[in-house]
């Protein structure tokens, strides 16, 4: 039974980001039933050494505090991202600071990396079990000059404990952050983090969070430091973007802060072809942004994407969409001929929509 359908109007009579707070809670108390596996072999992906069961993640956001990474790998995702994480707790913005856009099936969101800082993290990571795959979303304070020094601490305290590393610097609700994908300032950050990666007693992979609203300038300075003596690992294609799409016609549609969800979906979509095309295929790349069904999925798997991740779609549709995209792309492979799902990722990169 899709319990969401009954759970899931209650739940958003609450405001929005005390809705999250009662899920999370339900999650962390066994309350929300798992979701059956049904891992179609066809959709099975190895990169990094990691063995990816299906190729559908929990997008960074949702969990920020690493408290149900395990009670959402049993809603049937293939992984799990969790933070942003910033070395010190910091309360972010002022609420409110989430807002449903129903009518668009979007969100906005201005949280700011509100999270317990590294150490309350790291503590929860040391006390799972390492069974599934969970990666760590890093951030930078509000008030931290120095940030690539912010990052450097986020890999030591999390890089013994995740399976991946995430650079995000393409929120838009910490200031100035987005700055940092400017080239230089980009190189530098990307180069102290890897240094800080290769230190750790095991490699751990490290992947670029990006923005959706970038210059093709900007796009071609991050494919190149990104590809540059092997910097980055993998790119994820994208963040919330600031762009307002004249189609909104929520009342909330003014609210400062990232939009995700359906709007989304066409701009990073494009965004993950011409990144895909710019790096010949040789670098993973996460698909993001706006995915809300098994055939949404698929186009993110045919524009470049090895992997993918949701979160928005989550508010209207609840756990059980997981299983159903799951289905959906393993018949919608084989309905295209195609035995596996790595024989489909990029075979529509020239395309522009």
């Amino acid at each position: 039974m899709d319990y969401f359908r009954l759970a899931g109007p209650l739940v958003r009579l609450f405001p929005a980001e005390r809705a999250h707070g009662l899920t999370v809670a339900a999650l962390r108390h066994g309350l929300v039933p798992p979701q059956p596996a049904l891992n179609d072999p066809c959709l099975a992906m190895r990169l990094w050494g990691l063995d990816f069961p299906n190729p559908l993640g929990l997008a960074a956001g949702f969990d920020k505090n690493a408290e149900v990474p395990d009670a959402m790998l049993g809603q049937g995702f293939g992984f799990v991202e969790i933070g942003s994480v910033t070395p010190r707790p910091q309360p972010g913005n002022p609420r409110p600071r989430l807002f449903r856009l129903s009518e668009d099936r979007a969100v906005i969101n201005r949280m700011g990396f509100n999270n317990q800082g590294l150490e309350a993290v790291a503590a929860r990571l040391a006390a799972r079990p390492r069974r599934g795959i969970v990666g760590a979303n890093l951030g930078k304070n509000k008030d931290t000059g120095d940030a690539a020094a912010d990052y450097e601490k986020g890999v030591a305290a999390l890089g013994p404990l995740a399976d991946y590393l995430v650079i995000n610097v393409s929120s838009p609700n910490t200031p100035g952050l987005r700055a940092l994908q400017g080239r230089e300032p980009l190189a530098e950050l990307v180069g102290r983090t890897r240094r800080a990666v290769e230190a750790l007693p095991a490699r751990v992979p490290l992947l670029l969070k990006i923005a959706p609203d970038l210059t093709p300038q900007d796009v071609q300075d991050i494919v190149e430091v990104a590809l540059e003596n092997g910097a980055l690992d993998g790119l994820i294609v994208s963040n919330t973007t600031i762009a307002r799409p004249a189609s909104l016609v929520s009342p909330h549609l003014r609210e400062t802060g990232g939009l995700s969800g359906a709007p989304l979906f066409r701009p990073s979509t494009e965004m993950l072809r011409q990144i895909y095309r710019l790096t010949a295929g040789k670098l993973p790349l996460i698909g993001v942004g706006g995915i809300a069904s098994a055939q949404e999925a698929y186009e993110k798997i045919r524009a470049g994407a090895s992997l993918l991740q949701l979160y928005s779609a989550l508010v209207y549709q609840g756990p059980p969409l997981v299983t159903r995209i799951k289905r959906g792309l393993a018949e919608a492979l084989r309905r295209d001929g195609f035995s596996h799902m790595r024989d489909a990722i990029g075979v529509d990169a020239g395309r522009v929509s």
